[in-house]
């Protein structure tokens, strides 16, 4: 037993420790995919204090990393912020995974909360383990929330970490609520909330025991957003990317910003999004890049190009990013320097048509690329053809033709297969 589980003594039992919880929310249901679900979180007066966003698009086996990051960037930076949640708290649902990903350094952390499920096992070694994740969550500003089921003796390491319990009226016995309320104020800081409320009854009990927070039906149900999407193209996101890439300075960016209003429309929304944070209205290119940094802007630009729910699947821009930064990787080992980022742009450009729903031939018309990438591209011809065949047996599994062209370029099998897996965790590393 831990010295923290040891705190919690039997007179300080949890009512959820001598009984087995039941039940879990309703999955989602299935909307379009580019509509989010807003539900208000109110105070006893009825005023708003926040708003619950969530996918009417994901049902509950779908809720992955990949989605939350989709739903809170594209929350912030498409659907109007304004209109979805004004100058409210927004409480987003995450997995584990997504925790611990980077599209949350994109937000200002007084803004959300994050809600955390609970752990898939009660194993109070690898429970206390996540507890250091939640711990940097919170020491770099993020509020958290817990489900009343981690009120409960295998969760105590993280109940100091709490800022809100949400305690679910749908599945919790009434004659429970008392006690649940006593246990958690005598061991978290939390601030609780009655969500799933669905009648006067269950208001009135809770705001008897001091709940000051409710969420359900009784109140309002989920009101409907849509979410006003612009998609810049795929080319030109990529042009991006490239360019932080070779840490260009603000002034080449700013002129391809200039190049494309959808890219430069989605950078100022997002970058003035209630999500962002900043004080004052940025309103030029120039001043947005220096706001957001190279390492954001990266980041950001990764996201806008593997985040879309409309067009190719999200999973087509990830195999277009790993196919280019293994071309590079390998182009590194036989070609100058200076052809490396062509080699990039090679790989990534290769799937243009199946992100843009277009010809290859049209795609790329719509960018100004070197002959030797065209030829690649649409001939299969020239420097970077082997390279990009060579790839493309890496993804296929395609063992006669991976043998016949690594031969070729004098690359041996470990070469070409440890620059594979750098691009795989290179690509994964812009989603983390």
């Amino acid at each position: 037993m831990s010295s923290n589980e040891a705190t919690l003594g039997d007179s300080n039992l949890s009512p959820l420790d001598s009984i087995a919880d039941s039940g879990a929310g309703n999955p989602a249901e299935d909307e379009n995919a580019s509509v989010i679900a807003r539900q208000a979180i109110v105070d006893e007066h009825r005023a708003v204090y926040g708003y619950e966003l969530f996918d009417r698009s994901t049902r509950g086996a779908g809720h992955t990393a990949a989605s939350d990051a989709a739903l809170l960037f594209n929350a912030l930076s498409y659907a109007g912020t304004e209109a979805l949640v004004g100058k409210k708290t927004v409480f987003i649902n995450c997995t584990h995974d997504s925790l611990a990903g980077g599209h949350l350094e994109l937000i200002s952390p007084e803004k959300v909360v994050l809600e955390v499920p609970p752990m898939p096992t009660d194993d109070v070694e690898l429970i206390e383990q996540r507890a250091l994740i939640l711990k940097d969550l919170r020491d770099r500003g993020f509020r958290l929330a817990f489900p009343h089921m981690m009120l409960r003796r295998a969760y105590v390491s993280w109940l100091p970490l709490a800022s809100f319990i949400k305690i679910e009226m749908n599945i919790l016995k009434p004659e429970l609520a008392e006690p649940l309320i006593k246990f958690a104020r005598a061991n978290t800081k939390a601030e609780m909330i009655a969500e799933k409320v669905e009648t006067a009854e269950q208001f009135e009990r809770m705001a008897k025991l001091g709940v000051k927070l409710f969420q359900g039906f009784w109140f309002a149900k989920p009101s409907l957003v849509q979410a006003k999407t612009i998609r810049p193209s795929q080319a030109t996101i990529i042009q991006l990317i490239n360019l932080v890439r070779k840490q260009a300075d603000a002034g080449e960016i700013e002129d391809l910003l200039k190049k494309d209003p959808t890219l430069s429309f989605n950078l100022l929304r997002f970058i003035n999004s209630a999500g962002f944070g900043l004080q004052v209205e940025v309103t030029s290119f120039r001043h947005a890049v220096m706001m957001l940094g190279m390492k954001k802007l990266f980041r950001w630009a990764a996201l806008l190009l593997t985040t879309s729910k409309d067009g190719a699947p999200p999973a087509v821009g990830t195999t277009a990013v790993v196919r280019g930064r293994l071309m590079e990787l390998l182009a590194a080992e036989l070609l100058p320097t200076e052809e490396c980022d062509n080699a990039f742009i090679v790989g990534v450009f290769s799937l243009l048509d199946t992100m843009l729903g277009i010809s290859l031939d049209k795609a790329l018309n719509t960018v100004s690329l070197p002959q030797n990438v065209v030829d690649a591209l649409l001939n299969k011809t020239g420097v970077f053809w082997p390279f990009l065949e060579l790839t493309i047996a890496c993804e296929s599994g395609d063992d006669a033709v991976f043998a016949r062209v690594a031969t070729e370029l004098h690359l041996s099998n470990r070469q070409v297969n440890w620059a594979h897996l750098q691009a795989l965790d290179w690509a994964e590393s812009l989603n983390d």
